[in-house]
């Protein structure tokens, strides 16, 4: 496909997910999990008015644009304006709750003097590759971009004026298609609808609907049929009321803080709800499993991909589930996903597809193993169910045992065990975050072990095996601080540093102090370190990047990720003021729909680089909190 790094928008269900452009081109369109599996190569639309050639709605010299989400809904609207022929069309895009269909709702109105004849075109290509090659078809006024397991059928409840199954991309731009083929080897293919004519102050619709088949559970050659004849059939004002409610209604359900119902800063609301919103588009309803963001970057020009879940971010994204109400969510994490994803040693891999399997790796993290514990833990804080602790102790006492072997791998004279990557997934070596959480998860473990003795307080074999345990996870806990402050403090720079080859300044040293608490906030060391962060990684505009001379995407971008982290150490260290000018930051830098992204321009102050990424909600859901719980807003 060709690469386009933004998605601007999303809209979707637990079964279909789409994301647009700001001018309304949708450039993905998932089916399953928000991670797997991905169709289009393009989907474009225009029309063709009077004697013209082919308008394209996305991406015209004569079209302005605006968009915006209904209101706390997931339901995108585009509104195009094209000034030549001062036609205005509202491109509503929504994907019901209870169908799993993309509706595409356009409301073409004339605001010209004269009449105007309006064809309507679509021009689609699916992905395609030499072991599960796509072809078109068209039946039951129906275009089917078929191949070995899937299909994407394209329809309306009108019929077709005209279609090209092959060779569309010849003559698409003139608006004019045709052909005799109803079935083809392309990939790519064109239909269109006529309007007819639109007098001056009328308006006509047009819905088309974008479905997504497994072919194993409907043949496209005798069971597509009825299932695009029912769907045409629909209510699709009631299907938009019903999902503009359910949304709504989500949104009420899911402000455990009330934030509606205090006076706050109105772009402080967009993007906590919007926040809310985005939250079970990106998680496997079956799993529990957590994508990062809607992919981004599928052909690995940039980046590695996005779209994976990595268990390291249960430390930050299960906790705001927990905040804003989803705590089902963030316990099927640890008590499904996490079961079902570790390793027979006791470890988690780098990152999984969200239903489970492994995907695309090219290390290990030991801080993954690590912040699994922390985050069950800090799970169990919330809602204080003994059960979730109980039932998972087998799977953190494997993780435990991993753990174990590697710190004695760590404090040995000849280590023996691969090198694990950082936080950042650049250096291969030994990290003070990655440490750091080790500290923690066997700090929750003797938590854990506390808050169950009275469960086995009658099993005396289970009982003295925890007293056990727990003796020997305290003595780790000791050495394992101080071989932090013995390796990781630079006298030369009087500062803590990430690793002891490059000794760079990183927000990750952070870590140490939150979430993991090694260090204590009142330490003459960490303020030292507070220090030499403000003096190294803070940019111009206000805001942090990760680590020195970060040159990730262009470099000197700050990432909210990295502001917000900040702004935690600052509400623990008492600066309130400080953290709320950090906070504040990063609130004036979200999207026009209240989307964080990984970055921040300097220039533009706008998302800069994967916009809607999972760890950078979940990180400003938790510094609000924080806020709201301290009353500072």
């Amino acid at each position: 496909m060709n690469t386009k790094y933004f998605n601007d928008g999303v809209v979707g269900n637990n079964k279909i997910k789409a994301s647009f452009t700001k001018t309304g081109e949708m450039i993905r369109l998932l089916y399953g999990g928000a991670d797997y599996k991905q169709f289009l190569e393009f989907f474009h639309t225009g029309v063709k008015i009077n004697d013209s050639a082919l308008i394209y709605l996305h991406e015209d010299v004569n079209n302005l644009y605006s968009q915006e989400y209904v209101q706390n809904t997931n339901i995108l609207r585009t509104e195009i304006f094209n000034t030549y022929f001062k036609t205005r069309i509202i491109q509503t895009d929504f994907v019901p709750i209870e169908e799993d269909v993309l509706i595409k709702k356009y409301t073409i109105r004339n605001e010209n003097s004269i009449d105007l004849n309006i064809n309507f075109l679509i021009y689609s290509k699916i992905l395609t590759n030499l072991n599960n090659d796509t072809c078109g078809f068209v039946k039951n006024n129906s275009l089917v971009q078929y191949n070995h397991d899937f299909s994407v059928c394209t329809f309306s409840n009108q019929n077709f004026l005209s279609k090209q199954v092959n060779g569309a991309g010849n003559n698409i731009s003139s608006g004019l298609i045709g052909g005799k083929d109803y079935i083809g080897m392309s990939s790519d293919s064109a239909v269109s609808y006529d309007l007819k004519t639109i007098k001056p102050g009328e308006e006509k619709e047009l819905v088309v609907f974008v479905l997504v088949n497994k072919n194993k559970k409907k043949d496209i050659l005798n069971g597509l049929d009825e299932e695009i004849d029912r769907l045409k059939k629909l209510n699709i004002e009631a299907l938009e009321k019903n999902t503009e409610k359910y949304w709504k209604n989500y949104i009420e359900a899911h402000d455990i803080s009330k934030i509606n119902n205090k006076q706050i800063n109105e772009k402080i609301k967009q993007i906590y709800n919007r926040t809310i919103l985005l939250f079970p588009l990106l998680t496997n309803e079956k799993t529990g499993g957590i994508s990062a963001g809607i992919e981004v970057d599928e052909k690995r020009t940039k980046c590695g991909r996005y779209s994976y879940c990595w268990p390291r971010d249960a430390v930050f994204i299960t906790e705001a589930l927990d905040v804003v109400g989803m705590s089902e969510e963030a316990d099927k994490f640890y008590s499904k996903f996490c079961k079902m994803t570790q390793s027979k040693n006791g470890m988690w891999e780098q990152r999984f597809f969200t239903d489970g399997r492994l995907a695309p790796c090219w290390g290990y993290q030991i801080d993954e193993t690590a912040s699994v514990i922390f985050g069950s833990y800090a799970h169990y804080k919330f809602t204080k169910d003994i059960e979730f602790l109980k039932s998972n102790l087998k799977m953190y006492e494997n993780a435990i045992t991993f753990l174990i072997k590697y710190v004695d791998d760590l404090l040995s004279a000849e280590r023996k065990m691969p090198l694990s990557y950082d936080l950042w997934e650049e250096f291969e070596g030994v990290s003070l975050y990655s440490i750091s959480a080790i500290y923690a998860a066997f700090k929750s473990m003797t938590r854990i072990y506390n808050k169950l003795k009275a469960e086995y307080s009658e099993n005396s074999t289970k009982f003295k095996g925890i007293l056990k345990k727990e003796k020997i996870l305290e003595e780790y806990i000791e050495q394992i601080k101080e071989y932090c402050k013995n390796n990781f403090y630079d006298e030369e720079k009087k500062s803590y540093v990430r690793n002891n080859v490059d000794k760079k300044i990183d927000i990750s040293l952070l870590g140490s102090i939150v979430p993991f608490q090694m260090f204590s906030k009142d330490d003459k060391e960490v303020l030292n370190t507070i220090e030499k962060i403000n003096m190294t990684i803070r940019t111009y505009t206000g805001g942090y990047v990760r680590y020195e001379n970060d040159s990730y995407m262009g470099g000197y971008n700050p990432w909210p990720i990295a502001t917000l982290w900040m702004a935690w150490y600052y509400l623990e260290a008492g600066e309130n003021d400080n953290a709320l000018e950090l906070f504040y930051f990063v609130t004036n830098s979200s999207s026009n729909h209240g989307f964080l992204g990984e970055q921040i321009n300097n220039d533009t102050m706008q998302p800069s680089w994967v916009i809607g990424l999972t760890w950078s909600h979940a990180m400003y859901v938790l510094i609000l909190d924080k806020l709201l719980r301290k009353g500072l807003i």
